[in-house]
């Protein structure tokens, strides 16, 4: 006979979420609210938990089920080599409702851990397994006192609108399903987005909670460029950066371009020399304002290119865990000499190094780092 525990008749939700964990223990289907729609989840430990799960369902066996992690770096034990736009998107849309489709073929991949039926159920086409980090409090709880993921799909009967509300998961599944929770109708009241990578492509299979024209944003490469005070070098170097990349790419918004200071102040406008050096261009930085380096450019950034030796060492003082991400703009890990105060010759002939250097990084970043999307219209 079905039990609903309702989270929203306690402050404390301990109690449910213990109950929970030991009903996945032990290899009960546990019903449960995520952001997106309620779910059916099992543990991916326990083979005969996930078959139960399909009998509830009636899910076929050539439809692959998606796994639930707890963050994503767990999920990075999954991918074990995550390609540039997988980064991206693990980093812009997780914890969030987008199932993230991601080859896991390598042998030291976490999904070699799991019983073989249930790898079967998960992986897909390519070697491919569709991976969730929900953002709701039970979910997240639950992760917590589980060694493994677990396997989670629509609290549904296959062919059947996938349910919002802990009512409409009753009216479906019935005393089916031995435990639901209860927290009301979800915060999306859809389904998430289902997107595939295969290397530097991106395929939405399932437009959800996320546009179209959302993932298209999230999936776009942000180069930073960064100096002291953001009014002569890294200015110059971004405005630089966006005609090299408008050349390459064919267009100035395949890429975001973000310039930053260490030590800038707020609103400052570009130094007039460098505005004339590179109106000398053709290039306008007449409406530069300046910012300071800081969480917001550094969590979206996927290269940072300081101008010297001491920008980096003072951003990896600042955030030791980008060491792969930031790197002097010289490529042989020397200095772009600040022009502050001198002629425009000096502004000139700095903004040709800066230019050279910018050049040599994009002849160096590989495909992989610029995406293409595709749509599935199945």
């Amino acid at each position: 006979m079905l039990k609903t525990l309702d989270l929203r008749a306690t402050d404390d939700p301990r109690d449910i979420v213990h109950r929970s964990v030991q009903a996945l223990v032990e290899g009960q289907v546990v019903g449960l609210p995520t952001d997106t729609v309620y779910g059916l989840a099992a543990d991916a430990l326990s083979a005969t938990a996930v078959e139960e799960l399909c009998k509830i369902k009636g899910r076929r066996d050539d439809v692959p089920l998606a796994i639930s992690v707890g963050s994503r770096e767990a999920a990075e034990d999954f991918f074990c080599q995550a390609t540039p736009l997988v980064r991206r998107l693990s980093h812009r849309c997780w914890p969030g409702p987008l199932t993230l489709v991601v080859s896991c073929e390598s042998p030291s991949s976490a999904v070699t851990q799991l019983p073989q039926k249930v790898q079967k159920r998960i992986t897909g086409d390519f070697g491919c397994v569709g991976f969730r980090v929900v953002d709701h409090r039970v979910l997240t709880h639950i992760h917590r006192f589980l060694s493994g993921p677990l396997v989670l799909t629509s609290a549904n009967l296959s062919g059947h609108p996938s349910p919002t509300t802990a009512q409409a998961v009753t009216e479906q599944l019935g005393d089916s399903l031995p435990l639901l929770l209860d927290d009301g109708p979800t915060r999306y009241g859809g389904a998430s987005t289902v997107a595939r990578v295969k290397g530097n492509r991106l395929e939405i299979l399932r437009e959800g909670a996320i546009e179209r024209a959302a993932m298209n944003q999230f999936v776009k490469p942000v180069i930073a460029v960064v100096c002291t005070g953001n009014t002569c070098r890294s200015p110059m170097a971004e405005t630089l950066l966006r005609e090299r990349l408008r050349e390459k790419l064919g267009s100035e918004d395949a890429v975001r371009v973000l310039s930053a200071g260490v030590a800038a102040g707020v609103g400052s406008g570009a130094s007039p020399q460098a505005v004339e050096v590179m109106g000398l261009r053709n290039l306008d930085l007449t409406g530069h304002s300046s910012r300071p380096l800081d969480d917001a450019v550094m969590n979206v950034a996927d290269l940072i290119l300081t101008m010297t030796r001491g920008h980096r060492a003072a951003i990896l003082a600042a955030w030791p865990n980008m060491h792969d991400r930031v790197h002097t703009l010289r490529r042989d890990g020397g200095d772009i000499t600040d022009p502050v105060g001198m002629p425009v010759e000096v502004y000139e002939s700095c903004s040709e190094q800066i230019d050279q250097e910018l050049a040599a990084w994009l002849d160096a970043l590989d495909d992989d780092f610029f995406p293409v999307t595709t749509s599935n219209e199945e």
